[in-house]
């Protein structure tokens, strides 16, 4: 990449481009199913997290999920948050174009949303680094989270990333007759 004119070189952006298009074809189907596992386990540890502080009630300091348990610094560590939501942002971007027609409307809607939770996390990460925080507050904040309280705010953003990601995920699965046509990759569960 030329950093001085911000222009990649041909090589490179063709490299981008078959990655883009091997991971949309052939490699669609396995790409999804990992993504789709990362992504429910993230999820997972949330409910565990919810779980522990609204059935169990322990102190939410405690409440730290199934790995936090372990690894306390995962549930405190603001770049690991961060870098989940950039995993998230990256992957809905790099597997949209293997979604065509109802499948594509849901799985866009969903990064979408993700692309705010990622610039709450941002919001955060920068808190931390330049060590002042919004608000006044004590402790890095994010815009929602001055409304709603941070353990229900990131379950309700997971909630609604993951919704309209499950919706495009169905629709890729059990596609119509026409979009069938339009996929490139091999994911469609064929019934009989």
């Amino acid at each position: 990449m030329d950093i001085a004119n911000n222009t990649c070189t041909t090589s490179q952006a063709s490299v981008y481009q078959k990655f883009i298009k091997i991971i949309n074809t052939g490699k669609h189907e396995l790409a999804l199913r990992i993504y789709a596992f990362i992504v429910l386990a993230h999820w997972g540890e949330h409910l565990v997290q919810a779980f522990q502080i609204f059935v169990l009630k322990w102190p939410r300091p405690a409440s730290r999920g199934i790995l936090g348990q372990w690894y306390p610094w995962l549930v405190s560590s603001e770049f690991l948050h961060y870098a989940y939501a950039v995993f998230m942002l990256i992957g809905l971007w790099i597997l949209r174009s293997g979604f065509v027609g109802r499948s594509k409307k849901w799985w866009i809607i969903s990064l979408s949303i993700q692309f705010w939770h990622h610039f709450e996390h941002l919001l955060l990460q920068l808190q931390v680094i330049f060590q002042h925080n919004l608000f006044h507050s004590p402790v890095p904040v994010s815009i929602l989270q001055t409304f709603i309280p941070r353990v229900e705010l990131h379950m309700f953003y997971n909630t609604i990333v993951f919704i309209p990601m499950a919706i495009g995920m169905y629709y890729h699965l059990f596609p119509t007759q026409d979009e069938v046509a339009a996929q490139h990759c091999t994911c469609a569960i064929k019934i009989k």
